[in-house]
């Protein structure tokens, strides 16, 4: 059925972000997918997206690199207009995030800045960046962690990265709540993605270790994830704001 809202997937051209894309078409909403260098990544959710029916256009995005959101969304603004006379957003996902990991005497003060200037300063000023553009009743769904509820050894970065994800996703629910703008994060758990060089879906030792740790015992499919969000950006869930969606499996309860 067609949704005709505009959906905005940052690191859409793989992993969790495909999913995202693919989930999102197939509830008919237009999708937006954006990389940071992978253009032929995200040419390819595009096509998959198209070939199932949907319709998609490809942008490129460093989330990293907050000077240039103010061209980036000129850009967008442009391309909604051109593709319909759209020049409002009705979900964003930001899923773009990265991951360095070690013990806490290895990490270095440029690991540090990496993760949370991506992870948290990135996310943040994206959002500050897209407000002139966001529809009345847009959702955004900021991509946290299961680990910001449980640990693992040489994860603190990356789990403190995605806690202050969640902190901001509250308190922008709330400054944004008058517009009917929904805030939600969502924290996936073990998935097999190539996320941290496809080490969990790829190591069948690491795979089997997580799934007994796991109350549905198996680790989870990016499919599920996308699935998740999906939900999470429609309708059926309007009421929802300012909440904290784990997607784990019942991951180290």
């Amino acid at each position: 059925m067609a949704d005709n809202r505009i959906a905005l997937v940052t690191g859409a051209n793989r992993g969790l972000g495909r999913s995202t894309a693919l989930a999102l078409a197939a509830r008919g909403v237009h999708v937006v997918v954006t990389h940071r260098g992978d253009a032929d990544g995200a040419e390819e959710t595009a096509r998959q997206v198209q070939s199932a029916g949907g319709a998609a256009a490809v942008l490129r995005l460093d989330i990293g690199d907050v000077s240039s959101f103010t061209a980036f969304v000129a850009e967008l603004s442009g391309l909604l207009e051109r593709r319909g006379d759209v020049s409002r957003l009705d979900i964003v996902v930001n899923n773009a995030g990265v991951g360095v990991f070690g013990p806490l005497e290895a990490v270095t003060l440029d690991d540090f800045d990496t993760v949370f200037d991506t992870n948290v300063r990135g996310t943040f000023f994206l959002i500050q960046s897209l407000l002139p553009i966001l529809a009345q009743g847009a959702s955004i769904i900021n991509v946290s962690s299961s680990l910001s509820r449980h640990t693992s050894p040489a994860t603190s970065v990356y789990s403190a990265s995605k806690a202050a994800v969640e902190a901001l996703s509250r308190t922008l629910a709330a400054e944004l709540g008058l517009r009917g703008i929904r805030v939600n994060s969502i924290a996936p758990g073990p998935t097999a993605t190539d996320f941290n060089g496809g080490a969990m879906r790829d190591d069948a030792e690491m795979r089997q270790s997580l799934a007994q740790q796991t109350a549905l015992g198996r680790v989870g499919e990016p499919e599920e994830i996308g699935d998740a969000i999906a939900t999470l950006a429609s309708e059926d869930l309007r009421w929802v704001t300012a909440q904290r969606l784990e997607v784990s499996g019942g991951a180290f309860l």
